[in-house]
Order: C-alpha cells, then structure tokens, then sequence
C-alpha cells in the first residue's frame, strides 16, 4: 500500500500490520482541487513540522498548517524568485542557457529537508504543493493531474505535477521524472530498517532537481519547441502490497491524447557522486534515435558520465509512455549501492553530477532542429 495505517502514534518493527491490499486507480482528473476520502494517522518523525494526518471521514484536503505554508517559501523556494521585469526572449538558433547544478543540488536537499514524499505521509502533500509552485513560477502554465489509490475503505490522493512551456516553432518534448519516495528500505543491510521509508535524495529528488532548474531556463528563455514537465507521483511503490510500479507515469500516458509527444526524457538517479550512465536496454530498443540523440551530445560536449554502451534494462517511467506509442527513454544510473536503504541521504549525491545531466538536457532541448 501507499501509507501504511496506524492507529497509534508509533509503532515497532514487529508491531506493524501486514502489508496486503487490493487497490484500484481512479479517473485521472487536471485540476487543483483534491481528490475526497480520508488519510491514515502516520506516525511523523520531523517534528519541526506539523501533523497533517486528517481524521477518519475527513477529505484529503488537510488540516490547514498555517505556519509551515508561509515558513516553507522562505526556507525552500528563495532561490526559485526570477525577478519581475525579466524579459522572455526566444531561443530558435541562439545560445544553450547555462545549467546550474548548485540551484538544482538546492531542490534536491529541499525535497529531502521537506520529510518523506511516500504517499499519504505529510510531507508527501507538502512536496506537491513546493513543486506545483515551483512550476507556476516557471512555466506558461501548470497544473496538478490528480489521482488516486483505494486500500481497503481508504482513499490515497495522487497528483502528477505538469508544467507546460511554449516554444517558440513546432515540436513537442515530455521530460519526466518521479517526486515520490519509497515506504519502505526493502533493500537495506540492516534488517530492522527495512520496514521504515527512505529519504529519496537520488531515487526520487535528483531527477526533479535536474528538471526544475531546467524549468527555471526555459521560463527565461523559451525553447524552440514546445516541453512539458511532468513530475510522476507513485512510481516507487511497486511490489508493496502487490501494487503496480509507475502508477503516476501510466495514468498520464493513458490520459494522452493525439497528437502525442514526439518522443519523451525520464531521469531518474541521476545525483550519485560516481555517476555513471549507460544506455538502458528498453530505451535503446524502442527508442534509440532518442538515445543517440542524448549521447551524441554528451559526447559533444564532453560529459564523460554518460557511457554510450547499454547495460541494465528497466522498468521506469519510461515504459508507459512506450506502451502509449510514444517514443521514450530513462536517463539513469542504476549502478547505485544505496538504493531503497536509509542511506539514500543528499550526502551521496553531487551538483556536478546534476550539473552535468542538465547540461546534456539543456543542449538537446535548446540544439532541437525544428
């Protein structure tokens, strides 16, 4: 299941309840309203931050939190302000924008510092709302794709994040990444752990760093082509209570209409400070012009992280977008010792590792022919 349900404020390990569910997904619906039904009472180890957990019969719309809703801006966003006045010249033929990898380190840590972003926990709601922000600020338009899970007699709010940027010719790009982090550290040494959730600085807050500081250049400066930002909740849940992998990626892929994407970019675990990336083997197989897209620029560029031989293949975000018939691959270094354990922590991750995924993402975006 997505929130574990608890009906006191802790729990040990050997106290908790047996992790079996049906589950169903809802109707996906754009909007910024949230999705009715009640949330369990998680027990929340931040307690700088406020207890969000509703009651049962309440809706997913949470008991307001006055104070985190006006101290978050200033602790997390400071760094999202493009001043007033800035003007939006196009880029069809120009100049790459200058990817910071310290700005996305910053969206990283942030995420981290928020608390868990496992669906029905408090920071997951409180993430939702910094990132759908974050893409306002940015984007031509941004909006929120709600869904949800159904375990037992409670409803899990869901939400794709979607940023819409208008480029200045034709063409269309999806670059995508998943917010959420895993319940549990099901592949920690330790283990006692393995029933607690993980802080997700890699799996989960890299490829969302890399993705909001491209956001901020585009909303500078427009690219030549049309890209959307979609930011998929619920991809790291899978095998838990027999719930399926990818869920946000496979309602938004189901909800696309035609014209589709010309073809789609998921990063994911891209923060590692050894970073290496291969090609994935699906991407490569139902993608591979994408793929030498992506590494021929690196090459170009000379980002040696990115290694043009194919090793692992995946199950990612990348596979709906596939099986709706739009050309996808996963940008992802798989290669990672702390994934799915407690030490999945921001001091694992590197900006020059963000930094140079952005690179690469910035020149393929900017350097699209059209």
């Amino acid at each position: 299941m997505l929130a574990r349900i608890f009906h006191q404020e802790s729990a040990a390990a050997s106290d908790l309840p047996m992790l079996t569910a049906s589950y169903s997904l809802g109707d996906p619906q754009r909007t910024d309203q949230y999705a009715s039904g009640p949330l369990a009472r998680i027990p929340w180890h931040h307690r700088q931050l406020r207890r969000l957990a509703t009651k049962p019969g309440e809706k997913c719309g949470l008991r307001r939190w006055a104070a985190w809703k006006l101290v978050l801006p200033l602790l997390c966003a400071w760094f999202l302000y493009v001043p007033a006045g800035c003007t939006r010249s196009g880029s069809q033929g120009g100049e790459v924008p200058v990817f910071d990898g310290d700005r996305a380190f910053s969206h990283l840590t942030c995420q981290v510092e928020i608390g868990y972003r496992v669906p029905g926990m408090p920071g997951h709601r409180l993430t939702m709302e910094y990132l759908r922000d974050a893409l306002r600020q940015y984007a031509d338009s941004a909006e929120v794709q709600q869904f949800h899970v159904t375990f037992e007699d409670t409803t899990i709010c869901l939400w794709n994040i979607i940023g819409h940027f208008k480029g200045v010719g034709s063409g269309w790009v999806v670059l995508g990444a998943h917010w959420d982090t895993r319940l549990l550290a099901d592949e920690d040494p330790e283990p006692a752990n393995r029933s607690l959730p993980i802080a997700g600085a890699n799996d989960g807050a890299s490829g969302v760093a890399v993705l909001l500081e491209l956001a901020r250049l585009m909303g500078e400066t427009p690219p030549p082509l049309d890209v959307d930002i979609v930011l998929f909740d619920a991809e790291d849940q899978g095998g838990i209570a027999n719930l399926p992998w990818c869920m946000g990626s496979s309602v938004y892929a189901r909800a696309l209409e035609h014209p589709k994407p010309d073809y789609a970019i998921v990063v994911d675990m891209v923060g590692d400070r050894d970073l290496q990336i291969y090609v994935e083997a699906n991407s490569e197989r139902f993608a591979y012009s994408v793929v030498q897209k992506v590494w021929n620029t690196a090459k170009s560029l000379g980002v040696s992280q990115f290694i043009h031989e194919t090793k692992h293949t995946m199950y990612d975000d990348h596979i709906p977008l596939i099986d709706a018939g739009v050309p996808s691959i996963v940008i992802i270094d798989f290669d990672y010792p702390y994934w799915h354990t407690l030490e999945d922590t921001p001091d694992k991750c590197s900006p020059r590792s963000l930094e140079a995924v952005g690179k690469v993402l910035t020149a393929v975006i900017y350097e699209t022919s059209t």
